[in-house]
């Protein structure tokens, strides 16, 4: 009868050892053995005649290992279960361990496994955590630039015969070239859409009076300003280049246009805020003010969460069975090529504090989940898909229960992966509304501008 003994190695790191006598698995072995003689199909022999000794031969040291690492699977995970045992990832067996199975002389057989052990541990108090609130002040320049956006948005393009302004819209094809102007085999070539404004200043005189087909060769890094060059830069897919900006191009007008804003009128009011009864201007733009203080709030909301994460992450004390855990990462081989092969050690050293980390939070939000009995429904799954959907279709004023809709869902209700992706997401959320509700942020008023620049600061320094 097999035997399991505990032994500790290391913080959280035990080593289990399985004693298997032959009767745990030689019986097993010989039925498989009987059973592989009947349905063996041998040229040269009748069906379910093969002599036993030849099926031995040919399959005998497969289906021995087999057999003896099914009654040694069988006794650890009922051990496991057993002594409820809490452990990472899967036990590492020891490998030359295997080295001493042989068909011809069975035995009663020792193998080692090692396991790390889940850490107990408790999460700090949220409410004593000091979380700020930032309340993002919505000025009447950031609901002006607003409204003037939709109304360019919403606007209508009327084709001109030449340039006059420089708001008017040039659309325009991009050729590389020498510095003469002869076009460079295999260079970029792209089309775009570009206001005449955004060329340089002392550049866009040249598009003044002129009218589409007109050419101009010039370097990137003369026809723009700093912050556009780098746009067109990468448009042209030339963003990994150096000496991109130095490049010669012809500029060609393919066609002129001017965008004529939308008037603020009744019309245009009810087509952006359609069964709202929006009249007036005054009206329109309480409208527009309100969506962009429920952006900014939504972007603060984003700000307590990223303090409730490191709250979390840097106040809680979590004891890892790093012995173990380094030699499981070990045998994990590269996932980004396929690759079998063991890493090195000093490759475990260097990724090790990242895979920690990432370790640590994933207790952390099982632990959340588990004390809270937060959960995910197929429906809402559902529901986040059908969310997805019309985000994707612009916010368009959908319905519900269209056939094409049903049918969306339930194609990526089938996708195990999207399902995943979408459970683990919604759990996150999930973990971080908790945490919300349990923390007591204290309000702080806030510039847009600056509120951007630490939140850029933060995402810098954490990169």
């Amino acid at each position: 009868m097999a035997t399991i003994t505990k032994e500790n190695i290391g913080l959280l790191h035990e080593k289990l050892t399985v004693k298997l006598e032959k009767s745990d698995y030689l019986p097993a072995f010989e039925k498989t053995l009987k059973e592989y003689s009947k349905k063996a199909n041998i040229p040269g022999f009748r069906k379910g005649m093969v002599p036993a000794g030849l099926i031995k031969k040919m399959y005998g040291p497969s289906l021995f290992t087999d057999e003896v690492l099914k009654s040694v699977d069988r006794e650890l995970i009922s051990y496991l279960q057993n002594d409820k045992l809490d452990i990472f990832a899967q036990p590492l067996p020891v490998e030359s361990d295997m080295k001493q199975l042989d068909v011809n002389n069975p035995l009663d057989y020792t193998f080692h496994f090692e396991i790390g052990m889940k850490p107990e541990f408790q999460l700090p108090d949220l409410s004593k955590a000091k979380i700020t609130r930032y309340v993002v002040t919505v000025t009447d320049d950031m609901v002006d630039s607003e409204v003037t956006r939709l109304q360019n948005r919403y606007g209508n393009m009327k084709d001109q015969e030449e340039v006059t302004t420089e708001e008017n819209v040039l659309n325009i094809t991009f050729t590389e070239t020498d510095g003469d102007g002869n076009e460079v085999e295999g260079g970029a070539k792209k089309d775009n859409s570009i206001l005449a404004k955004y060329f340089a200043e002392g550049f866009r005189k040249n598009w003044m009076g002129k009218k589409a087909g007109h050419t101009e060769v010039a370097q990137l890094k003369n026809a723009f300003d700093e912050k556009e060059k780098e746009w067109i830069i990468s448009d042209l897919g030339l963003k990994d280049d150096p000496n991109a900006a130095d490049k010669y191009f012809k500029i060609e007008i393919t066609k002129i246009g001017l965008l004529e804003k939308r008037e603020l009128n009744e019309e245009f009011f009810n087509q952006l805020y359609p069964n709202q009864s929006v009249v007036t201007e005054g009206e329109f733009r309480g409208n527009v003010k309100e969506e962009i203080q429920a952006y900014w709030n939504g972007q603060a909301n984003n700000q307590i969460h990223d303090q409730v994460f490191h709250q979390l992450v840097d106040h809680t004390q979590i004891d890892f069975p790093e012995g173990f855990l380094k030699k499981w990462v070990k045998s994990q081989g590269d996932p980004s090529t396929g690759a079998q092969d063991l890493k090195t050690d000093e490759d475990v050293e260097k990724e090790f504090p990242k895979f920690l980390s990432q370790l640590k939070w994933t207790l952390i939000s099982d632990k959340i989940v588990q004390d809270n009995a937060i959960q995910v429904s197929p429906d809402e799954i559902k529901a986040f898909a059908k969310q997805q959907l019309f985000s994707y279709m612009g916010g368009a004023n959908l319905s519900d229960d269209q056939p094409w809709v049903t049918g969306y869902i339930e194609k990526m209700m089938k996708d195990r992966k999207y399902v995943e992706d979408s459970y683990n997401r919604i759990q996150t959320q999930k973990i971080f509304e908790w945490a919300a509700t349990q923390v007591k942020p204290a309000d702080k008023v806030i510039s847009a501008e600056d509120f951007t620049k630490m939140v850029e600061e933060h995402q810098h320094h954490h990169h």
